[in-house]
């Protein structure tokens, strides 16, 4: 296993690999959504605009059936960017990984990323075999997914958390205020932690997955071209994973929401 690279800004200690990739992530999802919308067409629609049509059709039924039909439109843009900036932010540690290795200083904008006493500290604690073999010096990698850094997974989770109590308050106050004192008042405690709970469920699910996978493929390179079968067939199972989490982090958001804004007196048709 490998370090990522820090660059330190004052308090700040920013991943270069995640910085990277998020970067990545968003000009994709950019990228997939601008060329949907090129030449619109009802009479004779491009594969880009059918796949997004798709895309946003299995959206807005997701959604639909967590919360009533007519508050399910409001949330649709919102479901699209989560489910396809995770989507494709889970998968951007599949195809290549890069990484380095430094047996002298390294200084990027100023700042110091790989130090002397770096270097010293990593040969003193080198395994005789990896001598033997030539690695000295500190190894450092640049790209990983985004969602591999615990960072931007309970970021997202965050934003989550504070955008379902703020719409709680300002489209249900009466009855997202009363349903912390439910069943009975004393349950009030249980109620708070069980909503500290929701980011902390989202942001470690999709953090633990995608994470996990990425230590799996780190661990098959190393078996060299022995597990170039075993990689294959797993980073096919990971677009599923990739799928799949991001599948679960926007329907969770929605039900979240639609706890936060919605009461039993609701038409659900």
């Amino acid at each position: 296993m490998h370090d990522f690279a820090i660059l330190q800004l004052g308090s700040l200690n920013i991943d270069i690999s995640t910085f990277l990739s998020i970067i990545v992530s968003c000009v994709i999802v950019f990228i997939v959504a601008r060329l949907s919308v090129r030449n619109l067409s009802v009479a004779n629609p491009s594969k880009m605009q059918n796949f997004m049509e798709w895309v946003v059709e299995f959206v807005h039924n997701t959604i639909a059936s967590t919360m009533p039909l007519h508050r399910a439109k409001h949330f649709v843009t919102l479901g699209l960017t989560l489910i396809l900036f995770i989507f494709v932010s889970n998968l951007l540690g599949l195809p290549f990984g890069v990484v380095t290795e430094h047996e002298k200083p390294l200084s990027l904008f100023g700042q110091t990323i790989v130090s002397q006493d770096m270097i010293d500290a990593a040969n003193a604690h080198a395994k005789d075999g990896e001598k033997e073999s030539g690695h000295h010096g500190v190894v450092l990698g640049w790209w990983k997914s985004p969602t591999a850094d615990v960072g931007v997974t309970f970021g997202l989770a965050s934003i989550v958390f504070v955008l379902i109590h703020v719409l709680g308050l300002t489209m249900n106050r009466k009855h997202y205020l009363k349903h912390y004192f439910e069943p009975y008042w004393f349950f009030f405690p249980l109620n708070v932690i069980k909503e500290l709970s929701k980011p902390l469920t989202l942001g470690l699910r999709l953090y633990a997955n995608i994470f996990a996978g990425e230590v799996l493929i780190g661990t098959i390179l190393m078996a060299g071209v022995y597990g170039t079968p075993l990689l294959a067939a797993w980073q096919g199972f990971s677009i599923f994973v990739g799928a799949i989490q991001a599948f679960l982090f926007t329907v969770l958001t929605m039900v979240y929401i639609s706890q936060a804004t919605v009461h039993h007196g609701d038409d659900h048709h």
